[in-house]
């Protein structure tokens, strides 16, 4: 025999249906209860009510039940539905309630939910159960209570069982216990518990219509690798390249450990676009032990060409045999080139920038259009002939002497192969058809890729791509045969362009013969073919990567090196699937499908002390972790993020919500930028695909960045995440779903997210709000310098400058103070620096903050000045003494 408990009166009244459920019960039911109790189906402890349901079932037609039970015996039909004469007795049972959550709120207050039961005719409410299971605690009709007048530090355990119209008892929920608060806890912590999140984690990364994937070659790390390669014939290991002055190799076949090839960084002046650039072996190595290394050195700057030998076979190269080939003075840090190969005539070719700053303002035409300089050129000479070099016969200018390291005034430089180039970043020959292919980094607007030929001019300073840069301003650039690029992009792909190759690999792919290339500040890669009827390039692939060069195998395969320290092998595939974006806000499980403005219940707010400057608009800042994953907090304060993590930001100007963003670490463990545009009825988002600029009814129109931009600002260098780092969020945070303020170090760690815990925030570094007068000075402007130029001036960062702007480093260590502009004096004069102690008028750093022109700093993502920014670094510069 099941039969299970009739509802109170209370949540009975009022209804015909339940009116018939008391018949019912009062005829048929009610005799039953001492042998229910007896059999242990209900505890006898409530009895008493049941016997008192009978009693009044028993007296239903007494006049005083009649109002309230009307038709009761009566002949009446008062029901919507009356029941048939042989309508069967519902004694099934709700399902049990499921997912029963317990979360202590306070000292005193435990918040209990579930979800919702089923049953064929509803449910009618719920009993709650604590401690002993026997007492009822209370009943609602909701699927959520909270148990307030609670002792601290206690713990306490839930059951939940639901209730049917006919009085039927569901099993109880699986129990739950839960602890009050501590008076010490709810103190000190914002959040008593870690939410789930369910709903809102990354999504796989889409790969558009690419053709190509990349694959992490090796578990091998690097730091700051610049380029690989194979020496001839030996394709039995790789060589990497790192910018620091060391060269390694590595087993092809499973390598698991590096073993040093060279170490030249007693001799390397490196950092920012210095340092060792370019590696090459002779094409009869190791039989000619020779390998020739590109380097920048010395104070003034130098580039250096030199020879080094090996004497064991090629297992190593001593680093006491180098013959120094060519020198070139530099004028400036950047620029610089510096990469080198073989070409299939033999000869060695040399790719030099324009010497630095920006414009290339070196004499009347420029260092790219002044023959008498090797800068801003391609180079090649014999390294066959007579020492220290000689000059190949079929070189356009073959019959001079060769030049010397400051350039000449007069008498064309013999080693030039072409001219006319900014800053050559990564060429290559096609190993089939011998063709030259130089990738040429831009200054404001285009990046750009030339097929260079002997003698060819390719335009700098008179031509930016394919394109006017300077011809009214610079002698003779309309006489100037410029050769246009054969491929170009804009600043909406990228910002600093890197050479690959043409692939010439055993892949089956319809790509073969084409020339694939990247961008090392928006991670694309891209294609272009000779039979392309434009310029444009297609995108392959949105790697996330910063790609710093391409490596080519002795089989022609394909790879990416990455800046960040890993190699990555290309695998060409057919077209893929695009795992899309989702098309609007509501659909991304990241808020409250209903009302958007809100974050879905799995999310963990957090504001930062210093924000980054976005227009003057206020933020809003929350964490979505995948259940079960922590932050990894680093001994440098950055945070690592786990796969899944997902970002979200909320932009406002007053009430009005302007953009939302997303920023994802996808399952693979590639970062990814979405942004989603407000309507004007605040109900939705939509996703913003390529980025925009759109008239909100601010000043200026409001910038949504494209999803290549987000990376530009969110670099590698400094963690992705920009202001999640130990130092930013050292600070109280409003919690609203508790009411309570406190620090978030200790909140995050409290609930169980940090790894390690940080067990005592007044022990580890903090930054002050630079609005905050009651700091000092010097710390609000270092801390507004900090969150809105390190993360791309630091070290391994993306800019071209040794510039070092972290809240940590001291100031005589940024490479700012008292230290002349690298990328020019932007119409200052004589005594610009970056920092000029005592003076803002002189310092270039106040100078670029204060415009939005292409000078300007940050140089995207903003089209208003940040007025009171300008004013507290201008403050702080003015009072500076000496650095």
């Amino acid at each position: 025999m099941r039969l299970v408990l009739l509802p109170r009166l209370r949540d009975l009244r009022g209804s015909a249906h339940r009116s018939h459920t008391l018949r019912r019960w009062a005829t048929t039911l009610a005799p039953q209860l001492p042998v229910l109790v007896s059999i242990g189906k209900l505890p006898a402890s409530i009895m008493p009510p049941l016997a008192r349901h009978a009693f009044l079932l028993s007296s239903l037609c007494a006049a005083a039940l009649a109002l309230s039970l009307q038709g009761c015996d009566s002949g009446a039909d008062t029901e919507r539905n009356p029941p048939q004469a042989n309508e069967p007795i519902d004694t099934f049972a709700p399902t049990a309630p499921s997912e029963l959550t317990a979360t202590p709120i306070g000292t005193n207050r435990i918040d209990l939910s579930w979800l919702p039961s089923s049953d064929a005719n509803g449910i009618a409410s719920y009993r709650i159960f604590r401690d002993d299971f026997q007492t009822e605690l209370t009943s609602v009709d909701s699927t959520s209570y909270s148990d307030t007048n609670l002792t601290a530090d206690t713990e306490y355990t839930y059951a939940v069982r639901a209730v049917d119209p006919a009085g039927n008892v569901s099993e109880p929920s699986a129990s739950i216990r839960a602890r009050t608060l501590s008076e010490s806890s709810a103190q000190t912590s914002g959040l008593d518990t870690r939410p789930s999140n369910t709903s809102c984690t990354a999504w796989p990364r889409s790969s558009g219509t690419a053709t190509i994937q990349l694959e992490r070659y090796a578990s091998l790390s690097f730091t700051t690798p610049i380029g690989m390669l194979q020496a001839p014939g030996d394709s039995s290991r790789w060589f990497v390249v790192q910018q620091n002055g060391i060269v390694l190799r590595f087993a092809t076949a499973a390598p698991t450990s590096t073993a040093p090839f060279v170490d030249i960084q007693d001799r390397v002046r490196s950092g920012g676009e210095m340092g060792l650039l370019g590696m090459a072996f002779h094409p009869e190595f190791p039989s000619d032990p020779r390998v020739f290394l590109s380097y920048t050195t010395g104070t003034p700057l130098v580039s250096r060409i030199s020879a080094f030998t090996t004497a064991d076979g090629g297992a190593t190269l001593n680093a006491a045999s180098e013959q120094v080939l060519l020198s070139i003075d530099q004028p400036q840090q950047n620029h610089n080139g510096g990469h080198i190969a073989f070409g299939p005539d033999g000869y060695l070719y040399i790719g030099i920038g324009d010497g630095g700053g920006s414009n290339d303002n070196h004499g009347d035409i420029g260092n790219g259009q002044r023959l008498t300089t090797l800068l801003g050129k391609m180079l090649r000479i014999d390294i066959d002939g007579a020492a220290p070099y000689s000059i190949p016969s079929t070189n356009p200018f073959a019959q001079n002497t060769r030049c010397p390291a400051s350039a000449r005034a007069t008498g064309a430089c013999p080693e030039i192969y072409a001219y006319g180039f900014r800053n050559p970043w990564r060429w290559s020959f096609d190993r089939t058809r011998g063709q030259l292919w130089v990738a040429d980094v831009g200054q404001n607007q285009f990046e750009e890729v030339n097929r260079v030929s002997l003698g060819g001019n390719y335009g700098w300073r008179c031509r930016e791509g394919a394109h006017d840069f300077a011809s009214s301003s610079t002698p003779g650039c309309d006489q100037a045969t410029a050769i246009d690029p054969v491929s170009e992009y804009g600043r909406s792909l990228g910002n600093s362009i890197t050479g690959g190759y043409v692939y010439r690999g055993n892949q089956s792919t319809s790509l073969v013969g084409t020339y694939l290339f990247g961008d090392f500040g928006s991670g694309r890669i891209f294609a272009w073919n000779e039979d392309a009827s434009s310029r444009a390039p297609t995108v392959l692939l949105e790697s996330g990567l910063s790609i710093s060069s391409f490596g080519e195998a002795n089989d022609g395969e394909l790879y990416v090196v990455h800046y960040g320290g890993t190699l990555h092998r290309i695998v060409f595939a057919g077209s893929s699937n695009p795992v899309p974006a989702p098309a609007t806000l509501s659909a991304t499980g990241c808020v409250v499908a209903s009302d958007p403005s809100l974050p879905a219940s799995g999310l963990i707010p957090y504001s930062v002390s210093v924000p980054f400057w976005s227009d003057g608009a206020d933020k809003q800042r929350w964490i979505a972790l995948p259940d079960g994953q922590n932050i990894a907090v680093q001994g440098n304060g950055d945070w690592d993020l786990p796969n899944g993590t997902v970002l979200l930001k909320h932009f406002r100007t007053g009430a009005q919500l302007i953009e939302t963003r997303l920023f994802m670490r996808h399952p693979d463990g590639v970062w990814g930028g979405f942004s989603y545009a407000w309507n004007a009825q605040q109900t939705d988002a939509a996703l913003v695909q390529g980025g925009a600029e759109r008239d909100v009814g601010l000043p200026e129109p409001w910038i949504f960045p494209s999803e290549s931009q987000c990376l530009e600002c969110h670099t590698s260098a400094a963690g992705r995440t920009l202001g999640l780092e130990t130092a930013q969020l050292n600070g109280e945070h409003t919690y609203e779903s508790t009411g309570r303020t406190a620090n978030q170090l200790a909140t995050l760690s409290h609930i169980g997210v940090l790894t390690p815990a940080i067990s005592d925030p007044a022990a580890e570094r903090s930054m002050p709000d630079p609005t905050d007068e009651s700091a000092p000075l010097n710390d609000r402007a270092r801390a507004y310098l900090h969150a809105n130029c390190s993360f791309c001036h630091r070290p391994e960062g993306p800019t071209p400058s040794t510039v070092d702007l972290r809240y940590s480093t001291v100031l005589n260590a940024t490479n700012t103070c008292d230290v002349s502009p690298q990328s020019g004096d932007l119409g200052v004069g004589a005594n610009a620096r970056i920092i000029a102690p005592g003076s803002s008028g002189n310092s270039i750093l106040v100078n670029r903050m204060n415009r939005r022109d292409e000078f300007a700093m940050p140089p995207l993502g903003s089209n208003q000045i940040d007025s009171a920014g300008v004013a507290l670094i201008s403050e702080w510069i003015g009072g500076l003494s000496g650095c």
